[in-house]
């Protein structure tokens, strides 16, 4: 496994992981997604972020605190060592599925964000123009990637601080605009919590989804310089940041106008920037949450080519995917990833109203599954370190124990909503072709032995 894992070009320097981390984050779950949550649970949608914000941040304590004690190692591999085969093949798989819906995802919302300038063309040739762009991207070095993703999420990361401050500015009225009593938004039209406890409840699916990415750091860990120097750094850092640009927007947005008038049928970014009267702001959002989306992508098309190329080093997918080229690149699983997201953008030409929104749904339940494998296997791994990590998630076994907990009600509660039908339906009918799958590799490795 040593010799393998040399050959991935140890290219990303920190500034890069730190931005594929935000990348993740930031993308069609804050900028398209909000427009749901709001819808689901009105102004009380904060208070999930909230939450949420505290569960990855023990998620990501727990991966940092692994990924020292055990070098060079991403997140499948950690699975691996602490559970063996089979829960290794259903989490590795169903993270790579994951990130291929995540990226489809991703893509389509450029494709609609495109359709802001483009009405007449249709969603899945503007998104498949997308797909071709960021699939190009991925075939360079990965030291490329990294500095094409480091300006990719910059452009969003400065946006959405420019956001919070001249949303802030027209909610304090330095910043003259039609705007009247814009406190008032968040009390009125049914209340803070106009559905309800349930309803803030029910948001934390596509929270869980919008939050999804944070892990990224744990694959590209092994491509990282220096990862036992800067990881903690990276972590403490990404998680302070994903939590303001998501709470600090939301607040912004619930200000300025009804939760109610957030139509979904664009971004609310831009509904509000076109509620202001501002002239070509709503231009120069769309921009920005174009660039966004894009950059997501980019990170879900590494993630689902490095999950394939871990896999393989470990026995649970094809040794085919383990190929890498002249530069470094684990090519076939970029290859294999791109076909099933032109497969994706298919899907949006079948049912280019719904696509986006059933989609949306499923990697919720996977992200919860993920992170909650990532707790158990710190809880399953800590006493047979060998080396102690510098870094550790204090209040232990305490922290990780209630975010298994936190997690496991939210999954068990979405099971049983008639609302996440599609989603719920389509993630246990995966998980069990999955176990299933994971039984006959066991039997095949096993018998080839």
């Amino acid at each position: 496994m040593d010799k393998k894992h040399q050959d991935l070009n140890k290219g990303l320097l920190p500034r890069h992981v730190q931005f594929i981390a935000l990348a993740g984050m930031i993308g069609t779950g804050i900028f398209k997604g909000s427009s749901d949550t709001l819808n689901i649970a009105g102004p009380s949608v904060i208070v999930a972020y909230l939450i949420g914000g505290l569960l990855l941040f023990i998620i990501m304590a727990a991966l940092g605190e692994l990924a020292l004690a055990y070098p060079n190692n991403n997140v499948q591999h950690l699975v691996n060592r602490a559970f063996g085969f089979q829960i290794s093949f259903l989490v590795g798989w169903l993270y790579w599925i994951n990130w291929i819906i995540v990226t489809v995802v991703e893509l389509l919302a450029a494709g609609s964000f495109l359709q802001f300038w483009l009405p007449q063309t249709p969603l899945w040739l503007l998104s498949l123009i997308c797909a071709v762009i960021i699939i190009g991207i991925n075939l360079f070095q990965v030291k490329y990637y990294g500095e094409l993703e480091f300006w990719f999420a910059s452009v969003k990361i400065i946006a959405l601080t420019a956001f919070i401050v001249l949303g802030f500015l027209l909610l304090l009225g330095v910043i003259p605009s039609d705007i009247h009593n814009p406190m008032s938004n968040y009390t009125a039209h049914g209340g803070f919590f106009p559905h309800g406890i349930g309803g803030t409840f029910s948001a934390f699916l596509v929270v869980m989804f919008s939050y999804g990415g944070a892990e990224l750091i744990g694959v590209a860990v092994t491509e990282t310089k220096n990862a036992e120097k800067v990881l903690p750094k990276i972590i403490k850092s990404a998680v302070w940041r994903v939590v303001i640009f998501y709470i600090f927007p939301i607040l912004i947005i619930c200000g300025i106008m009804p939760w109610n008038k957030v139509t979904g049928e664009e971004s609310p970014f831009v509904q509000v920037f076109s509620v202001t009267g501002l002239p070509g702001a709503a231009h120069i959002m769309n921009f920005v949450l174009l660039t966004a989306v894009l950059s997501a992508a980019n990170s879900g098309i590494y993630a689902t080519s490095r999950t394939l190329f871990s896999m393989a080093q470990s026995g649970v997918a094809p040794a085919g995917l383990a190929k890498i080229s002249r530069k470094g690149i684990p090519v076939v699983g970029i290859i294999l990833t791109s076909l099933c997201i032109l497969i994706g953008v298919f899907l949006a030409y079948l049912t280019p109203s719904e696509v986006i929104s059933y989609l949306m749904t499923i990697p919720g339940f996977t992200v919860m599954l993920l992170w909650m494998s990532i707790c158990a296997a710190q809880l399953k791994l800590r006493p047979h370190y060998l080396n102690q990590p510098s870094f550790k998630v204090k209040w232990f076994p305490y922290t990780t124990w209630f975010a298994i907990i936190a997690l496991g009600v939210i999954f068990i509660g979405f099971l049983f909503n008639p609302n996440n039908i599609t989603g719920t339906t389509v993630s246990l009918i995966t998980i069990g072709l999955l176990i299933l799958f994971s039984f006959i590799t066991r039997k095949t490795n096993t018998a080839t032995v």
